[in-house]
């Protein structure tokens, strides 16, 4: 089932709810998202997108996932 960005913009609410958070795409597969939040100040890129990808929830598991491609920047606010 495709998902929209406002779902994952949801998921990552959940998660970052203090955030500013961008989601753009619209064929419900292949989306870019910016994430900015505090919680990232100190990790390093990798983990900063670890804690997104778990924020979806399973969204992005492999070929069952709905979300198949997810263009993603992660940073603390400056």
């Amino acid at each position: 089932m495709p998902i929209t960005a406002h779902e994952i913009e949801a998921l990552l609410r959940e998660s970052f709810p203090e955030a500013q958070i961008t989601v753009e795409g619209d064929d419900g597969a292949h989306f870019a998202a910016q994430v900015v939040d505090e919680s990232f100040r100190g990790l390093n890129r990798v983990q900063q997108q670890r804690a997104v990808y778990a924020a979806l929830k399973g969204k992005m598991d492999g070929s069952n996932g709905d979300l198949h491609a997810l263009a993603l920047t992660t940073r603390a606010p400056d």
